[in-house]
């Protein structure tokens, strides 16, 4: 079951590609995802007041067209109304037929009730004349006739409900304006359907609803483009930097290469140069000693005496490449004795007045950074040795707030202005060296003379009980 876990884990673990991929699309699908929840509820909100706006002018002109056909219904019987009283069968009979002769488009009529909800006048729909339709309900449970009478009572006003149509029979939303002829109770109204308004309507939402699928549609688009220009552009730029690795290992592969076959060189000339030479001389010292001695020569002292002083050359030859390709007082006592022995030796080989200044750390530098700085400062040494005619060379060792701080100044001529901008094997070497610390590295160069100056991180600094511990290998600075 583990064995699963960890191939299941192995599996599923992204690389550094597909975790650059994952930090540039998770924020861009969530923006996207909430922009389209947002645009998507204000379009709907939107047009959802703008439709209802939509409506109710459309339901308002239709009421004010209603408003004006009962108007022009009353300007026909507003006379005989006016003359008859409340009694007279022979007006009430005639404003009837008054009304029954009036109709307009294909279900447009006038209908009269009375206060007791018989119906008098209906001439597209005669079913409903002479019968009591008190307490009509509409199949949505909205009253009818009730209702109408209740508002011609009061003045009159307006009132929708399901009708069917006198032309075809089916249903449909009708608005029905009615007024009140108080002194014969009647209710007299018109009607017409509003289905042309809820088809408009309809419509309307329909086209908001394709728009905003549209607009879905778009950002969708949109994203998936932007997806494919991110993964194109990842692509693109993974190929690139693959081959600038691919350039940049090559580089580092070779001067790796030329640093070992200098160094190489280097021992081998010294070996060649010094140790080879004093051997061959304590060789000679010693073969003049045996000949000497096979014929008891008195000087047999002298040239065994010359043989242990070469032996004696040699052997500190050695010691000095030894020190040189890794020194002893840099692992037993630290940096800044290491830099002071490196001080010294470089003093008394060249002549040139070389001052170190150290301040005791509160913390320490780990072995990584004790080695890299001995190497900028013997790398600073070599090079002010061959190229600068420097007489005095300062060595500053120091801790600060930022980490360890190693600063080389000379007086020297300065360095010429191709090294700065092509800087050699050795200056690439320091900077890559402290770049691997992720430290910071700066070479200021005038005819007054060099400074560098190395910068060391925290991180690279141990803390006291770091350096106590009986377990930790590495040495204070």
């Amino acid at each position: 079951m583990t064995a699963l876990f960890r191939r299941l884990r192995g599996a599923i673990t992204l690389s550094y590609g597909h975790k650059l991929f994952m930090l540039a699309t998770v924020p861009l699908l969530l923006a996207v995802t909430v922009i389209s929840i947002v645009v998507t509820y204000q379009s709907r909100d939107l047009a959802e007041r703008e439709i209802a706006a939509l409506e109710a002018q459309l339901i308002t002109t239709k009421r004010d067209e209603l408003k004006n056909y009962l108007s022009i219904a009353r300007t026909a019987f507003v006379n005989t109304y006016g003359r008859a009283a409340p009694d007279d069968a022979a007006a009430k009979l005639q404003v009837t037929q008054v009304l029954s002769s009036i109709l307009y488009g294909p279900d447009g009529y006038f209908f009269v009730f009375d206060y007791q909800g018989n119906n008098l006048v209906a001439p597209r729909q005669t079913y409903l004349i002479n019968r009591n339709w008190s307490g009509l309900e509409d199949a949505s449970g909205i009253p009818i006739t009730d209702e109408l009478i209740q508002i011609a009572r009061a003045g009159g006003g307006y009132h929708s409900f399901d009708w069917p149509k006198p032309s075809t029979g089916e249903l449909g939303r009708m608005v029905v304006y009615v007024n009140g002829l108080q002194d014969w109770k009647w209710v007299i109204g018109t009607g017409i359907f509003i289905d042309d308004v809820l088809d408009t309507v309809t419509k309307a939402r329909a086209e908001v609803e394709n728009r905003i699928s549209q607009t879905a549609l778009y950002i969708v688009a949109i994203v998936i483009v932007a997806l494919i220009s991110v993964f194109l552009s990842g692509l693109v730029l993974n190929i690139r930097e693959r081959r600038m690795a691919d350039l940049k290992l090559k580089a580092l592969t070779q001067r790796i290469i030329d640093t070992q076959e200098e160094e190489r060189g280097r021992v081998a000339r010294e070996l060649h140069d010094g140790i080879s030479q004093m051997l061959v001389g304590v060789r000679y010292a010693l073969e003049l000693t045996k000949r000497r001695f096979q014929i008891k020569d008195d000087r047999v002292g002298d040239s065994l005496d010359k043989g242990i002083a070469g032996l004696g050359s040699a052997i500190q030859e050695v010691r000095r490449i030894s020190r040189d390709l890794r020194p002893g007082v840099l692992d037993d006592l630290g940096l800044g004795p290491a830099l002071q022995s490196l001080a010294d030796e470089f003093g008394q080989r060249t002549g040139v007045d070389v001052t170190v200044e150290t301040v005791v750390f509160r913390g320490r530098l780990d072995q990584e950074a004790r080695i890299s700085l001995y190497r900028i400062a013997q790398e600073a040494l070599t090079n002010i040795e061959r190229h600068s005619d420097a007489q005095t060379v300062t060595i500053m060792l120091k801790g600060n707030r930022a980490g360890g701080r190693l600063k080389i100044t000379d007086n020297g001529k300065g360095m010429s202005e191709d090294s700065m901008q092509k800087p050699g094997l050795g200056l690439r070497n320091m900077q890559e060296r402290i770049e691997q610390l992720g430290g910071t590295i700066t070479i200021t160069s005038t005819r007054d003379g060099t400074t560098i100056d190395a910068q060391v991180p925290l991180t690279h600094m141990l803390s006291p009980h770091a350096i106590d511990d009986p377990d930790n290998q590495r040495t204070p600075t």
